[in-house]
């Protein structure tokens, strides 16, 4: 399994990259974490204008899917992160009884 953990700036205190404070609260070693200081994922992920920032979001791709031209569709996703883990966990859970994760 990998994680990616991408920052951007959305709130006005959001000017700078985050500090080693922030990042150390995504303590797992799977994990590797991003600065996307012109939101170029949310722009992938639909943003248009200011109202549509893609932005405390949560997505699960099954083993093996590449990322080409555009993001391919999650097998789960939702948001805010912290009132939708529990679904993240359950999808990859069922990837994982499922055999699927012979690819991660």
């Amino acid at each position: 399994m990998r994680v990616f953990v991408i920052w951007e700036p959305v709130l006005a205190t959001d000017f700078v990259a985050p500090s080693t404070a922030a990042l150390a609260r995504i303590a797992d070693a799977r994990a590797t974490q991003y600065w996307d200081r012109k939101r170029a994922l949310s722009h992938l992920l639909g943003e248009h204008n200011r109202s549509t920032v893609v932005w405390d979001y949560i997505a699960v791709y099954a083993p093996g899917v590449m990322w080409q031209d555009a993001p391919p569709k999650p097998i789960y996703s939702d948001n805010p992160v912290r009132d939708v883990i529990s679904g993240a966990k359950e999808s990859i859970q069922r990837l994982l009884a499922s055999g699927d994760s012979a690819r991660t």
